[in-house]
């Protein structure tokens, strides 16, 4: 018999799902991780695979999953456009019947359900900074859609099911958010400028670098999550979680160089299609609700980042794989 809180985390051995599993087994939730692997990785859980509170499930969210539990976090799909992209009719699947399932999950066992939703939901913003009240600016037919309407779509569901069945939801909009464990390879702004500057390699920025991004270091990020989580049944969100201070992408190239110490250099290329060309998040939602802000610096935050990128290319074979490609 399990008089602990038992928490479901759909993705858990992702970069989110894995920092969020830590949290709760030290806030002494029993944590029930699944994973199919396809972007998560066993390394990010090694160090709670015997913990007596863990139990990890391989498992397609796209298919049903029938376990008892209090609390479920759904963190499951790429997150990342090279990997999105890669599959996106499963992406799309992955967001969609994913949500389904997990919802159909909850209403059985009569969970409280949290949706890791995006940013992404915002598009190309014309509106600046986002609220939660932009409906956004999104090309339903472009390369990035099966996660921006995936998401958007995933978001529809929940609040349905809100209505229709009065389940208690949370809805989180994530915004770019950052650290170690990060996937190397997952093209991202951060992990791709750190990873080349190590190795030496130039640094490629897409179009003129001036578009922005704003990055939330992850422990703060899962903070968010965990205070939503906890609010009363009135609380759904969607809530902005990101931090609210932008910076260039070339600004960003710049200080990754500088901290890694890196003889890289910055190199242009071509824009890549319907990247937005500012995303900053309005948080005056979360602070209220959540009492909830930020609290790491960019610079201290990319060094916890830099310092965990160095340790993994000190493996011989991931760095030949990243050599490689």
């Amino acid at each position: 018999m399990h008089l602990e809180r038992r928490v479901l985390v759909t993705g858990g051995a992702g970069f989110l799902g894995s920092h969020l599993t830590d949290r709760l087994l030290n806030d002494g939730a029993y944590v029930l991780c699944v994973d199919n692997f396809f972007t998560g990785q066993k390394s990010n859980i090694e160090d709670v695979l015997s913990h007596p509170r863990f139990e990890l499930i391989r498992h397609d969210i796209t298919f049903p999953l029938y376990v008892e539990v209090d609390e479920i976090y759904n963190l499951a799909c790429p997150a990342s456009p090279v990997h999105y992209k890669f599959d996106p009719v499963q992406t799309t699947k992955t967001s969609v019947h994913g949500a389904i399932n997990v919802l159909g999950l909850a209403k059985r066992v009569k969970a409280k359900i949290l949706q890791a939703s995006t940013s992404e939901v915002y598009g190309d913003p014309i509106s600046h900074p986002q609220t939660e009240d932009y409906w956004g600016n999104v090309n339903p037919i472009g390369m990035r859609a099966c996660y921006d309407e995936g998401k958007r779509c995933a978001e529809t569901l929940f609040f349905d099911y809100w209505r229709q069945h009065k389940l208690q939801i949370k809805v989180a909009r994530i915004f770019n958010t950052y650290g170690p464990r990060m996937h190397p390879n997952d093209g991202r702004v951060v992990s791709n400028f750190i990873v080349n500057a190590l190795l030496g390699r130039d640094v490629i920025v897409y179009g003129d670098g001036a578009q922005t991004r704003s990055f939330c270091y992850v422990d703060d990020l899962i903070d968010g999550l965990v205070r939503l989580m906890a609010t009363g049944a009135t609380i759904t969100g969607p809530l902005n979680l990101g931090n609210p201070t932008e910076c260039t992408v070339l600004e960003l190239a710049e200080t990754t160089i500088k901290l890694v110490g890196s003889k890289s250099k910055i190199v242009r290329r071509e824009k890549a299609e319907d990247d937005p060309r500012r995303r900053r998040p309005d948080i005056t939602r979360a602070q209220q609700v959540l009492d909830w802000k930020p609290q790491t610096e960019l610079q201290d935050g990319l060094k916890h980042t830099v310092a965990y990128f160095e340790q993994l290319l000190g493996d011989p074979l991931v760095r030949s794989r990243l050599l490689a490609g």
